[in-house]
């Protein structure tokens, strides 16, 4: 059953019509009424993508640019991501700053389980990427992603705060393009990687081949 809404001065036919809308926003914008339309959808990622907040998670010297990116000179606060969560259950992401071993990655597992839905991984620098410069160790594991799937990568050892706040900022747009209602999210089912050119994109498969 379709749902008609009632409003005096719009008639239902013109409701979905986007001249109508916006002829009636330029007469309240002439009254002196600020009006700002848009899609529920983009409100709701407006707001979480400005407010995430972190779990804190650092496990090497990575951390210590991750607090850097908190002190003055840098000021994550500017893009609301200054709240730190020591739980996983107020956290949006996980910052996995730093080595995993194989004995923190079951503890790594389980708060990323703990988390609610929507959330998200970013792995920083290189130990948490590929294992670093320990990774042909025993004892280390070879990227995160064996145990979580991660949205966002930020390279270094360690990488700069500049480099941080870059990706956290590739986690807003991804953030941002998400849907509540109607519709799916962009999905990729393999990552793309670029070869150095924009013309030249190919799948991890075409690179293996190679």
């Amino acid at each position: 059953m379709e749902m008609k809404p009632k409003i005096k001065s719009l008639p239902y036919g013109e409701f979905k019509d986007n001249e109508s809308l916006e002829k009636i926003v330029q007469q309240l914008h002439e009254g002196g009424v600020n009006v700002v339309t848009g899609s529920l959808d983009q409100m709701i990622d407006w707001g979480r993508s400005n407010s995430l907040w972190s779990l804190t998670f650092a496990t090497s010297c990575c951390g210590i640019e991750f607090m850097a990116v908190g002190c003055a000179r840098y000021d994550f606060a500017r893009f609301g991501f200054e709240v730190t969560r020591n739980s996983p259950r107020q956290a949006d992401l996980i910052m996995c700053a730093g080595t995993i071993t194989n004995k923190m990655a079951p503890v790594f597992k389980r708060l990323y389980d703990q988390m609610a839905e929507p959330k998200y991984v970013v792995a920083v620098g290189g130990c948490a990427i590929s294992g670093g410069p320990f990774k042909s160790s025993y004892h280390v594991v070879r990227g995160i992603n064996e145990i979580v799937p991660v949205d966002v990568y930020v390279p270094g050892c360690p990488p700069r705060p500049e480099a941080i706040l870059y990706g956290m900022m590739q986690l807003q747009r991804k953030v941002k393009v998400e849907k509540f209602f109607g519709g799916a999210n962009r999905k990729e089912h393999k990552p793309i990687i670029v070869n150095g050119n924009e013309n030249e994109i190919s799948s991890s498969n075409e690179c293996e081949k190679q």
